[in-house]
């Protein structure tokens, strides 16, 4: 059997199967709070059960980053599991320690087994990262659903006031975008209270005075965020 073989020599920046790290995504730029203290120590912790932690929670709380940040200082590989193809006579192998980003849509769940019999095998560590628990997630194969029922889990949850605050601003300040504090300050008062629709938010102010040339004021955001905000406005 022909074998593709990832070693652990790959740099932090080279990714592998798309997964796409932002250069934001370091331990300075991360946000703590309440909301991910829970799964900020069980990552810190020198050993899983199993070797093996499951990241959960809601869009925009902070997982990629995590898992991230967790790749970097462990030198582990990166994979997006939605990208997870199976070819006849091959097989993706990955030498080291394991970072697995959309871990509850694998695109193909052979292969998934494989990566953690092979971690399991060498006594690596994975982490993996999805919007829901294993114990909320269907998988086909009987053999990958134990397993991965078996893993320790802990969570990221929706973030706190003061979380959302700051995300607000650090994700203006990613993007370069200059806006007024009484323009930010009625965003935040009016946007839903989720990290995923601080994140939307953003982008689509970001695109819309991109391609209008025009700067993000309260007017603009009424418009385009119409379907976002609340009605209290």
């Amino acid at each position: 059997m022909v074998e593709q073989e990832i070693g652990k020599t790959i740099p932090a920046e080279q990714l592998v199967l798309g997964l796409q790290r932002s250069s934001a995504l370091t331990v300075e730029r991360f946000i703590p709070g309440p909301s991910n203290a829970a799964a900020r120590a069980w990552i810190a912790r020198p050993h899983w059960p199993d070797q093996r932690l499951w990241l959960w929670g809601p869009s925009g709380t902070g997982k990629t980053h995590l898992l991230s940040m967790w790749a970097t200082k462990h030198n582990a590989t990166v994979v997006d599991a939605r990208l997870f193809v199976r070819s006849p006579g091959a097989r993706l192998q990955v030498q080291g320690n394991l970072a697995i980003d959309n871990a509850d849509s694998p695109a193909d769940e052979v292969t998934m087994l494989h990566l953690l019999n092979d971690a399991h095998s060498h006594a690596e560590r994975v982490l993996m990262v999805g919007r829901l628990p294993p114990s909320r997630t269907h998988f086909m194969l009987p053999d990958l659903a134990s397993r991965l029922r078996a893993t320790a889990t802990t969570a990221t949850g929706e973030p706190e006031d003061a979380l959302r605050a700051t995300l607000l601003l650090s994700l203006l300040a990613d993007r370069q975008l200059v806006v007024s504090q009484p323009v930010t300050d009625w965003l935040w008062r009016h946007l839903p209270r989720t990290g995923k629709a601080l994140v939307c938010a953003v982008e689509q102010l970001d695109q819309a005075a991109l391609a209008r040339g025009v700067p993000i004021t309260r007017a603009l955001a009424q418009e385009v965020l119409a379907d976002l905000l609340t009605s209290d406005i």
